[in-house]
């Protein structure tokens, strides 16, 4: 029997997680996000390594030996979706005092299923900026290693912030004299933070620069680190071949850590034109998590969210998606970030459609999610098209998105490196 159990495992590993053989797709439309438009009836042919070798039409296809493509004729194909701001490894179930009851081993089988959910959601790469214990980094290795299933990932572990902050956990009371594993006070503290994270595994770095919604007895607009403290931060990143994402609801915290030299402004909801400006004078992203203000004052009781971060939001909600659409109508990069954890896993393309809403059209926020987040990641060479050199990461679902964006949280088809991970058109 144990034989036959350890065998049943094999054989479930190497369906679920099998490497790439050499293969081709044949794709109805295929979105060329680029150049914002649908070329018809192409084939992708990729190699055993998951590398697509070539894309064209149909009728010149020259494919491998032995290879039929797979038919998505019925579909529409576009590259796979990139988040770059998701928690994988959290519950909106464990918000508030919920989440004091929950143990890294507990998070990090928790980051197993949200893997599994976000990547058969269509999303095959993410950025995940804040985990306990660097449960993160264990489920990223995992992947990597092929023994669970989910999106290439991108990981920060602890978030560094001020004693007392929002990314130190307050809300055990001070008898306890607890301090979260990113908190560091003053620059060389802050560097040596920066170098302990790295050391264990982060390929990024996230830093809680003003207060947040979520947090107890702190406000969103306040700021918390000091510029001096972000810039100490965002040196010994780049130093050490990492990027940094400030977490900045403030005004002047946005402002700071634009200066400062940190990659990515998560959130940015209260960002002013000078802000929006120094933005685009350096090149640094906005990353506007505009869907989950629905979800907070929808749900965010019934799932245990604290009444005075409810309360928060419903300050903060519109403002943030107001500075949406001026940052975008300004022409500031953007990458597609949507804060998932803090509602459901997998609801990700949820954001699409607020974004159209709030200013985009669809292939605006398609490419946020594509080529905008591949680049912040730094990994445009990679990911976020569907080109020769780059993985054969490709998702199929019916219909246009370019006309209804809201196609995209209904995908039928994930691909990721030329393996298969959902196929819902065969099942027809």
């Amino acid at each position: 029997m144990r034989k036959f159990l350890l065998s049943l495992a094999a054989c479930f590993l190497f369906v679920s997680f099998a490497h790439a053989a050499p293969g081709a797709v044949r794709c109805g439309k295929l979105l060329d996000v680029r150049a914002g438009h649908f070329l018809s009836d192409q084939v992708v042919v990729f190699d055993d390594n998951g590398g697509i070798t070539s894309v064209g039409p149909a009728a010149s296809a020259k494919l491998p030996a032995g290879v039929t493509p797979l038919d998505l004729s019925s579909a529409t194909c576009l590259p796979g979706l990139i988040d770059v701001h998701t928690h994988i490894t959290a519950d909106p179930a464990a918000s508030g005092y919920e989440g004091l009851g929950i143990s890294a081993p507990r998070e990090a089988v928790t980051g197993v299923k949200n893997a599994r959910i976000t990547l058969h959601a269509g999303f095959t790469t993410i950025r995940n900026v804040g985990a306990s214990s660097f449960t993160d980094v264990a489920v990223r290795d995992g992947i990597n290693a092929g023994e669970i299933e989910g999106p290439r990932m991108q990981v920060s572990g602890p978030l560094l912030g001020i004693t007392g902050g929002h990314c130190d956990n307050n809300l055990l009371p001070y008898e306890f004299h607890f301090r979260d594993q990113g908190v560091a006070d003053g620059p060389w503290a802050a560097r040596t933070k920066v170098r302990e994270v790295i050391k264990y595994g982060a390929d990024l770095i996230k830093v809680c620069a003003s207060g947040g919604v979520l947090s107890k007895g702190d406000q969103p607009g306040a700021p918390q680190y000091t510029f001096e403290e972000l810039q100490a931060i965002a040196e010994e990143a780049h130093k050490l071949g990492r990027k940094v994402a400030a977490h900045a609801h403030g005004t002047q915290s946005i402002k700071d850590s634009i200066r400062a030299g940190i990659d990515s402004i998560e959130h940015s909801s209260l960002i002013d034109d000078e802000g929006i400006a120094l933005a685009k004078q350096h090149g640094t992203y906005l990353d506007f998590d505009i869907y989950n203000d629905d979800f907070i004052l929808q749900e965010g009781a019934k799932v245990g969210m604290l009444a005075e971060s409810i309360e928060k939001e419903k300050k903060i909600g519109r403002l943030q998606r107001e500075n949406f659409r001026r940052a975008f109508e300004a022409g500031t990069k953007m990458a597609f970030a949507t804060d998932a954890g803090v509602y459901p896993h997998g609801e990700n393309a949820k954001q699409f459609a607020k974004m159209v809403e709030w200013g985009m059209k669809p292939i605006d926020a398609i490419q946020a999610a594509t080529i905008g987040g591949a680049d912040l990641m730094g990994w445009a060479d990679k990911v976020g098209v569907i080109e020769e050199g780059h993985y054969a990461d490709i998702i199929g679902v019916s219909g246009d998105p370019l006309t209804n964006v809201r196609t995209l949280e209904s995908v039928k088809f994930v691909m990721k490196g030329g393996a298969v991970v959902r196929n819902d058109f065969a099942r027809k």
